[in-house]
């Protein structure tokens, strides 16, 4: 797709965003782990949305962004004020403390490892990735990587975790062992991503999710979506048909259908149907709420959409009110 002239607009709001992004000496890039299949998180789906509720609150002043469908209909959302997650029921609405907060950790993209019972949670400027015990909240692994710009959203798969970088055109990836083992505390490695995927100004590549043998990333900036090799770093750009997808944010996959969230400029998300090889893609319609303020990302669970609030234009972020907002599909 051609880059849309609202991509000049979104620069400035984006790069805002990423101020204070941490400049030290990039490490050495490692191996890879080989290309796998996607481990998603476990959610119920085809439940009765009508007795959902229609928002489900979360910490005032908490600046969400990420969130994370556990097992059942639980969900996790997370932080950028202090790293801070809370834990809930998107059928009851009700939430609570689930990691404390630790001044200086900032909590963006996240995903649930339903084989492992782990979160895992991208640190943004902080250039950390932190891995949690599901059940418990325990912290079980940090990795700090030098030389990180804006981790920003992550995806599990069978033999790795992959982490955006909105900033450097890289992902870091965590390789995980046999049965899921964790890598040691030096055990992070970096993957340059080459070929069609190249950075420019304002946010890059976003959100994540694995689709058969590779990594499907948006590219905020131009609304352009890319396959990524999962082994080489080797990106393809995805041919889709239909309206402009810049400014997307997360993404939340289910089979073919891609929700991609504009978290930086409209409350919607579009459905973007994929091709089974993922190399072509249709935009075939667009789903919202009344309720949505820059919404971020979100999960499928009971058979509705759930948005993550933003509110980035918001006047006093530190007292504002936030909130999980359901989006019926039907």
């Amino acid at each position: 797709m051609t880059p849309s002239p609202r991509s000049a607009a979104l620069a400035p709001a984006v790069l805002a965003l990423a101020a204070g992004l941490l400049a030290v000496p990039a490490p050495a890039v490692a191996a890879p782990p080989s290309p796998v299949t996607a481990q998603s998180a476990a959610g119920s789906w085809g439940a009765p949305w009508c007795r959902l509720p229609e928002t489900v609150p979360l910490p005032t002043g908490s600046l969400p962004e990420g969130i994370a469908g556990g097992r059942g209909t639980t969900f996790y959302a997370g932080s950028r004020a202090d790293g801070s997650v809370v834990v809930g029921d998107l059928r009851t609405g009700e939430s609570r403390p689930f990691v404390a907060g630790v001044e200086g950790r900032v909590a963006v993209g996240m995903t649930y490892e339903a084989r492992a019972d782990r979160l895992w949670v991208a640190g943004g400027a902080t250039g950390a990735v932190t891995a949690y015990d599901g059940t418990t909240g325990a912290e079980l692994g940090r990795w700090v990587v030098p030389g990180s710009g804006f981790l920003n959203d992550v995806e599990v798969t069978r033999d790795g975790v992959y982490v955006t970088d909105s900033a450097v055109q890289r992902l870091v990836v965590l390789p995980l062992g046999r049965r899921g083992a964790l890598t040691g505390p030096d055990g992070a490695t970096t993957l340059p991503i080459t070929g069609d995927l190249v950075y420019g100004a304002g946010f890059n590549a976003n959100g994540i999710r694995a689709y058969r043998d590779a990594l499907v990333v948006t590219q905020s900036s131009t609304g352009d979506l890319f396959r990524v090799d999962p082994r080489t770093g080797v990106s393809d750009r995805i041919e889709v048909s239909g309206r402009d997808l810049t400014g997307g944010d997360g993404l939340v996959l289910r089979g073919r259908t891609l929700h991609v969230v504009y978290g930086f400029s409209t409350d919607s998300a579009a459905v973007v149907r994929l091709s089974p090889d993922g190399r072509r893609g249709e935009v075939v319609g667009e789903v919202g709420d009344p309720d949505l303020d820059r919404p971020t990302t979100g999960i499928l669970a009971a058979g509705a959409l759930w948005l993550v609030n933003g509110r980035f234009a918001v006047a006093e972020p530190a007292t504002a009110e936030y909130q999980v907002v359901r989006v019926d599909l039907r």
